[in-house]
């Protein structure tokens, strides 16, 4: 099984699957005119605004959805903030060198323009279910955007989804979480993997409306807390910052000698692991974060894509960063250690003692609300192909997996998840490509000042 996976694996996170990530995010970010990155602060004002359900100013109707615009935000965050964030960043620059980091920018900032355009057509697109429940995410703006012929394309996409939800978002997570419990504070991983199942269940068995409370809460508390800590650690390394980012810069154009326990590595690797594990953080592209998006009370496709945006940037533009100039600012990283121990003896490194624990329990939080936010996406995949009815199926076998990902080797999980999680993005980005004319189109009308609807107001359900 390791030896398809990984034949499959170096294909789907080649060069080719790069070229297409980056392609249609560079095409998107064109036709928006870098819109995105224009409206930044105009994106932040709406997520202000939109933190409870009450209509926003000007708006007559009760907007249709479920949860808040701002907790449909912290939901994609909840998904996104994780391990990416904190080992990802470290393997990133492991593999890659400090010249990762450069990289893992410019897909974020690409990224914002893929990140809009899922928003703008998961709202466009959305269904009722049978529940009454808006659902949305790229199986539907595939099957009622590009019509019946492409519904195959969308199934596709929803198996991958349902399946990757098992790893990306659930036993990757308790796996990390049971490893950094374990060498910090000598938690055996079985009772890690216990605790969190119950912790879970008691959310996801709720629902969306539950999972969207609790990471309302729980995002902005741990992101700044994280934040905070990092600031700390670079206020004792102050001196080291500005190295930091010459080898950033540096590194992203030139190939990176070995010294230290440091293996050494060509610009490709630079690129490719900051691209993919850029991805793997900020998830611009694979199409998850629409599905959260999808559920938001609102009635503006344009709205909730701005909001959606935010989720890139404050991801890798902001918590990414912190982690990688942690790193770059200590000199643990050129010992030869990756993932999620190298950004905790980093921070130790700087703060001796404490450290090492912040890592764990931000790590712990982070994985714990990763596994909400997925719980949802792969839900409401398993929905799209098996139906309403399935759903406290698919709710009880994700709960069950935890304590197995706690205590499973890590290496093929990572593997299967990283596999199916580029899987996931195909036919995302195939979609997103033939409806950019949709995106722009609306995106332009809104800033027109002209009124935009959801899809379900149109006449003929075409645009």
């Amino acid at each position: 099984m390791t030896a398809i996976f990984s034949a499959i694996n170096g294909v789907v996170w080649g060069p080719l699957m790069l070229i297409l990530l980056l392609g249609v995010g560079i095409y998107l970010q064109i036709g928006l005119k870098l819109m995105p990155i224009r409206k930044l602060g105009m994106g932040f004002k709406l997520m202000w605004q939109g933190r409870d359900a009450k209509p926003a100013p000007g708006e007559k109707v009760k907007d249709e959805g479920e949860i808040s615009p701002f907790n449909a935000l912290m939901t994609a965050l909840s998904a996104t903030i994780g391990t990416g964030n904190i080992a990802g960043v470290a393997t990133a620059i492991a593999l890659g060198g400090p010249g990762a980091v450069f990289w893992m920018w410019i897909t974020a900032l690409v990224g914002m323009a893929t990140k809009f355009a899922e928003a703008v057509l998961a709202v466009r697109y959305r269904e009722t279910d049978s529940m009454g429940f808006h659902i949305g995410g790229p199986m539907f703006y595939i099957k009622n955007g590009l019509g019946r012929k492409w519904l195959w394309l969308g199934g596709a996409f929803a198996f991958f989804g349902a399946v990757a939800a098992f790893g990306i978002g659930n036993t990757v997570q308790s796996n990390s979480v049971a490893d950094a419990l374990d060498s910090t504070f000598g938690l055996p991983p079985w009772v890690t993997g216990v605790v969190i199942m119950v912790l879970a269940a008691a959310v996801i068995l709720g629902g969306i409306k539950r999972i969207a409370k609790v990471a309302g809460k729980l995002v902005p508390i741990m992101g700044i807390a994280y934040i905070l800590a990092g600031l700390a650690v670079l206020t004792v390394n102050v001196g080291q910052i500005g190295d930091a980012f010459g080898m950033i810069f540096y590194y992203a154009f030139n190939p990176h000698a070995a010294f230290g326990g440091f293996a050494g590595a060509a610009v490709m690797a630079a690129i490719r692991f900051g691209v993919a594990r850029g991805i793997f953080s900020n998830e611009a592209g694979l199409g998850s974060a629409p599905i959260a998006h999808a559920a938001a009370k609102t009635k503006n496709p344009v709205r909730q894509g701005l909001i959606a945006m935010l989720g890139t940037f404050i991801d890798t533009i902001v918590v990414c960063s912190i982690t990688a100039l942690v790193i770059l600012t200590a000199t643990v990283w050129e010992t030869g250690e990756a993932g999620a121990s190298l950004t905790a003896l980093s921070f130790d490194a700087a703060l001796p003692g404490v450290g090492n624990q912040i890592v764990s329990l931000a790590l712990a939080i982070f994985a714990f609300t990763t596994i909400l936010g997925w719980s949802f996406y792969g839900e409401k995949c398993f929905q799209f192909l098996f139906g309403t009815r399935s759903i406290m199926l698919y709710r009880v076998l994700f709960v069950l997996a935890i304590p197995l990902g706690a205590m499973a080797n890590l290496g093929f999980i990572w593997l299967m998840a990283d596999t199916f999680n580029a899987m996931m993005a195909i036919p995302n980005l195939i979609a997103l490509a033939l409806l950019s004319p949709v995106v722009f189109k609306v995106t332009k009308d809104y800033f027109d000042g002209k009124e935009v609807l959801p899809g379900e107001e149109l006449e003929d359900g075409h645009s």
